[in-house]
């Protein structure tokens, strides 16, 4: 009896273990010893809200989160200014267990400007800029209530035609989740950005907050609201600050689909932001 019961326990752990469980061991694969199918996380997206994941790629698979569409436009005395944004892409790939590299490319941007006091236009388009991010988990990735992440970033001026401001810039995001009662979700970061003046060469800090509620709806709906805040040390810069709202829906394990509408709270933001997106895991 005693025996049988041994071996019945080994074969629940190692099922267990097969199937994700919190005890499995990762920390030995890499980008070129991926982890097995078995033992993939939850698929964990930068997507659709403004607020980062602080859940890193698993080690050697890879990742692509898209807007498909992206609009947006603001209204000011000044002028009237509409973007569209077509496929910015962010492409990843988990390197570590608790570590992913991503490229942030601005496929194709339009740009429209009518200055209201000579009623003129100017259209711009083109190629964007391209960011660089490192994301490291600190805990949290495979179990437990909360994770924590710290993602540096750069961005290189590779814009066309006028669509960036020509300057290396770059900065540092903070992540958080953590489970709340209810199967509620929590999500929130701090971010700190070294970016260039509008008006010169000097540089200035804009530093980004974000917190983030989500919930499943039905099935394999959800949805998400949350408030963005982005206060600039630059001389006569304002707040920025937005509500945003969306949903997700996952047609599968490893694809996500998702919808938003990203709304100005403050003069300084812009007016509104719809966008359609898809997220796909390999």
């Amino acid at each position: 009896m005693h025996l049988s019961r041994v071996v019945v326990l080994a074969w629940v752990l190692q099922i267990s273990h097969a199937f994700g469980g919190e005890s499995a061991d990762k920390s030995g694969y890499n980008l070129f010893h991926r982890t097995p199918d078995t033992l993939l996380r939850e698929m964990a997206t930068d997507r659709p809200d403004k607020t980062e994941s602080a859940y890193s790629v698993d080690a050697g698979h890879y990742q692509i989160e898209m807007d498909l569409l992206s609009y947006t436009y603001d209204r000011s005395d000044a002028e009237t200014v509409k973007a569209l944004a077509v496929a910015p892409v962010n492409m990843k790939v988990g390197v570590l267990n608790n570590v992913d590299l991503q490229l942030i490319a601005e496929s194709y941007n339009i740009q429209w400007t009518k200055d209201r006091s000579t009623n003129s236009s100017t259209r711009l388009s083109g190629f964007g800029d391209l960011l660089l991010r490192c994301k490291t988990n600190l805990w949290g990735n495979d179990g437990g209530p909360t994770a924590l992440a710290v993602m540096p970033f750069v961005k290189f001026p590779t814009n066309q035609h006028g669509l960036g401001n020509g300057a290396v810039e770059g900065g540092i995001i903070f992540p958080f989740a953590m489970d709340l009662p209810a199967d509620w979700g929590f999500g929130a970061q701090a971010e700190v950005d070294h970016l260039q003046d509008a008006d010169s060469s000097d540089y200035h800090q804009e530093f980004i907050n974000t917190v983030t509620v989500s919930h499943d709806i039905a099935g394999k709906l959800g949805g998400y609201v949350e408030l963005f805040s982005n206060v600039s040390t630059e001389s006569g810069a304002k707040w920025i600050a937005t509500f945003d709202f969306g949903f997700t829906y996952a047609l599968s394990r490893d694809i996500q689909l998702d919808a938003g509408m990203n709304i100005g709270l403050t003069d300084a933001a812009d007016d509104f932001n719809p966008f359609i997106g898809l997220s796909m895991r390999y």
